[in-house]
């Protein structure tokens, strides 16, 4: 997962933490990381979908947690914006007259999936609310 859209996710879960009763509008937070509100929207958009956030239209509008910081790990954060492997994409069209390219992508199936697996259990073990708490 070569971008930032977790580190975006995260950023936008943490700022949601620490205000748990108010709801934050998305240009108030595209602030906080520098970013167009457009992209907060769209990222908030995954994140109600997971059940994550809740949001609010209108002038008093805003996102705010739809659960417990408590109940929601970092490996939820990742799964909902993940959109690749860890180590990126296989080549597409490898050769196959090629003793390594006929069956690279098979072999590099299995090193990705290990590897995005150890993410995973790595972060299930964090929650947004152990995260969150760095920052007060």
């Amino acid at each position: 997962m070569n971008n930032t859209r977790f580190a975006t996710a995260v950023h936008i879960l943490t700022i949601l933490a620490d205000s748990p009763e108010e709801w934050v509008n998305s240009d108030w937070i595209a602030g906080s990381i520098n970013i167009n509100p457009a992209m907060v929207r769209k990222e908030l958009s995954v994140l109600q979908e997971r059940g994550m956030v809740v949001g609010r239209k209108g002038k008093e509008g805003g996102s705010r947690l739809n659960k417990s910081s408590k109940e929601i790990s970092l490996a939820d954060v990742y799964c909902a914006v993940k959109n690749s492997e860890v180590l990126g994409k296989k080549n597409l069209n490898p050769s196959p007259k090629c003793p390594v390219g006929k069956d690279i992508n098979k072999e590099l199936a299995i090193l990705f999936s290990a590897t995005d697996q150890l993410v995973m259990d790595s972060l299930s073990g964090k929650t947004l609310e152990d995260f969150a708490r760095k920052f007060r």
